[in-house]
């Protein structure tokens, strides 16, 4: 299994909005970047993701899985860009905010504090058990 972040700004997509879909997922679309294109392309169905709300609160709020693997975007009919279905899996108990992340030592190499603009990212093994274990909820 993989791990993923997946940025949001909660005006946009928000991490209840996201719960509202139930099993059935939502396409992650409207990426237009060829390097979070790419990440997307390398999912595979049962990756998990953390669900980032930028902008404001700037935290994890959440654990997603991937549901359905790298298709077509329907917001486009550009072919280059596609897109994966994210469906929620459980909020965390305490939100991890990004400044606690930039100053915790063991995730200064994460691409979110290296190049936070990117809106889907990898997440190494060992820093999404440090995220899970301060949001208070299960890495599995």
């Amino acid at each position: 299994m993989a791990y993923w972040l997946f940025k949001s700004e909660p005006s946009t997509w928000s991490w209840d909005q996201q719960v509202a879909k139930g099993a059935e997922g939502e396409e992650w679309d409207g990426v237009r970047n060829y390097q979070a294109r790419n990440f997307m392309r390398q999912m595979a169905v049962g990756d998990r993701g953390f669900f980032y709300h930028s902008q404001k609160d700037k935290a994890i709020v959440g654990i997603v899985e991937v549901c359905a693997e790298a298709h077509p975007d329907s917001t486009t009919e550009d072919e280059r860009w596609e897109c994966v279905d994210i469906k929620a899996v459980r909020p965390f108990t305490i939100p991890v905010t990004l400044d606690q992340i930039k100053v915790d030592e063991r995730l200064g190499e994460m691409v979110l504090v290296k190049n936070s603009r990117l809106s889907v990212q990898p997440v190494s093994d060992a820093e999404w058990q440090v995220i899970c274990d301060l949001g208070q909820t299960k890495s599995d």
